[in-house]
């Protein structure tokens, strides 16, 4: 089979999970003994497309305005005009490979043009994945206002997105009921959990026989505990988007309540709305046992989190959606036991607690999440989530069992 993969962001300039689990699908579908190619947008490029192999896939790249840390009016005009520019600069290449099956990513919610036309072009099917209902989430937050005028476009677009899908996959149960319940005229629905691949180990190989750029941030980066004189210090590491959807203040507010902890340490690592926030809170609260940092490159974070001991993640309380923060996956990957906080209802508490790959509390329990951290400082009890956490990915977030729900 003749697989086409549409994601807005992919490796190897990716920094986003999003990037890195495209990626691995693609691989997977190839192992499978099916044929992949990536479009993907390339600020980078002036005019046009261009086409490469990366780790044997075909990645075709077409010109777009930036779309990534750019100011809010900007990144929506160029995520606008993705399909616009994807059919102008890739029609020549849509004309002479005809795909069997389109799977596309959400975010963005603006693929809905390119995605009708291959379809038309090619009659063949197509899988949504959809890992962030946009733009519920900046309701739920108070940026966006439900009656206003430009979430009415946004659900225009974010509607016109799930007509063109044969079969849409949400990251979650609890998502799954509220899309389902959200949008009733949908019924093309299935559960699919976020993935990884099961070994992180060989990426990390092949990275040490590259050369790593030696500039300030990789050299800080490659040698954590050295660089920041955290040699017997226990490293809860927080990294992904330090944005508005993550409300940072309850990580923030954890390393507060552990500074009494000599062993405890807190790294947070990322780009987004709230890094200035965060920044301006570690110096104004004097949280000498936190450090913010700015994002990596993939190769630069499988390393950082080989040098860490607990992965955190953090979710904005007035979610009404449930989703799982994709940073989870690389924890896995790499052994790490969970600790974090997130909205109520969110079903990803009672996989990880269930599981015992960690703790994760509520934002009604923060008491308990303080309480959680402590504990977590036992080596024997971080050996143990660890191994949990490693055996949940095999068990239920595994890149093999995402490619049997997209093709069953």
């Amino acid at each position: 089979m003749k697989i086409c993969i549409i994601v807005d962001d992919y490796l190897p300039r990716s920094i986003k999970v999003a990037g890195k689990m495209m990626h691995e699908l693609a691989l997977e579908f190839q192992k499978n003994g099916h044929s992949v190619s990536v479009i993907t947008p390339d600020d980078q490029l002036k005019f046009g497309s261009s086409k490469q192999h990366f780790e044997s896939i075909q990645v075709i790249r077409f010109s777009s305005g930036r779309i990534k840390n750019v100011w809010k009016p900007i990144r929506l005009i160029n995520e606008y005009l993705l399909s616009f520019r994807a059919q102008l600069f890739l029609r020549r290449w849509i004309e002479i490979n005809p795909q069997d099956l389109i799977v596309f990513y959400s975010p963005t919610i603006f693929f809905s043009g390119l995605v009708e036309y291959l379809k038309a072009k090619w009659q063949c099917k197509s899988f949504l994945i959809v890992r962030d209902f946009f733009p519920q989430w900046t309701i739920d937050n108070g940026l966006l206002k439900e009656d206003s005028v430009i979430v009415k476009f946004f659900r225009f677009y974010e509607k016109r997105m799930y007509k063109c899908a044969d079969k849409i996959g949400i990251q979650s149960p609890a998502n799954l009921e509220w899309f389902r319940n959200k949008f009733p005229e949908f019924g093309n629905t299935t559960l699919l959990y976020n993935w990884a691949t099961e070994n992180a180990n060989i990426q990390t190989s092949q990275i040490e026989k590259k050369s790593i750029p030696k500039n300030d941030i990789s050299i800080k980066v490659l040698n954590l505990r050295e660089e920041y004189n955290l040699k017997g210090k226990i490293i809860f590491f927080y990294g992904g988007n330090i944005g508005t959807a993550q409300h940072m203040q309850n990580l923030l507010d954890l390393a507060e309540g552990l500074l009494k902890e000599d062993t405890a340490f807190f790294i947070f690592l990322g780009n987004g709305d709230e890094f200035q926030f965060v920044s301006q809170q570690i110096r104004s609260k004097n949280l000498h046992n936190s450090i913010l940092l700015p994002s990596v490159s993939q190769e630069e974070y499988l390393f950082i989190l080989d040098q860490v001991d607990v992965g955190l993640i953090t979710l904005h309380p007035h979610h009404k959606t449930h989703n799982f923060p994709g940073k989870i996956l690389g924890y896995m990957q790499k052994g790490l036991p969970i600790l974090g906080i997130v909205n109520p209802g969110n079903d990803l508490q009672s996989i990880i607690n269930k599981a015992g790959a960690g703790y994760i509390e509520t934002n009604n329990d923060y008491e308990e999440l303080i309480i959680a951290a402590k504990r977590m400082l036992s080596k024997s009890l971080r050996n143990k989530m660890g191994n949990a956490s490693r055996e949940l990915l095999k068990s239920d977030f595994s890149v093999s069992k995402a490619i049997s729900v997209i093709l069953g």
